[in-house]
């Protein structure tokens, strides 16, 4: 049998392919979150997507050196559950309020939406100050 393991340590490429498509401009009337409280179609998922992601990742780093232990199951199938309850985890601590994350990446997408809109995708991807 095969072991379940993500791609290169860190990250899922898929999970994370999936967020980035569903964060691309439909919509001519992307908002800043601040402006109206209105933001672009599935911006807000497409961050709080993300962040589930990412926290998924990191709960599942804490699991990679504790063994399965033999009383419970143990083995193959044990650590395949472990990878989907830490899916689980990442995906219901974002949806509960996260840690943060998905407000910054919902901002960041928007700046970069209106930007691309205004005909200068680049100067998003700028640090405030830097010219």
């Amino acid at each position: 049998m095969s072991d379940f393991k993500l791609s290169p340590p860190g990250f899922d490429a898929q999970a994370l392919a999936q967020v980035r498509s569903a964060a691309l401009p439909r919509t001519p009337t992307a908002k800043s979150p601040d402006a109206q409280g209105e933001t672009a179609p599935g911006v807000e998922k497409a961050a709080q997507d993300f962040e589930g992601v990412f926290l998924s990742q990191m709960l599942s780093q804490m699991w990679t050196d504790v063994d399965t232990d033999p009383n419970f199951g143990g083995g193959e199938a044990e650590k395949t559950w472990r990878g989907m309850m830490t899916e689980e985890y990442g995906k219901q601590i974002a949806k509960a309020g996260g840690v943060g994350i998905s407000r910054e990446v919902q901002q960041a997408m928007l700046r970069m939406q209106e930007q691309a809109q205004n005909g200068n995708p680049l100067a998003s991807m700028m640090h405030k100050g830097e010219k």
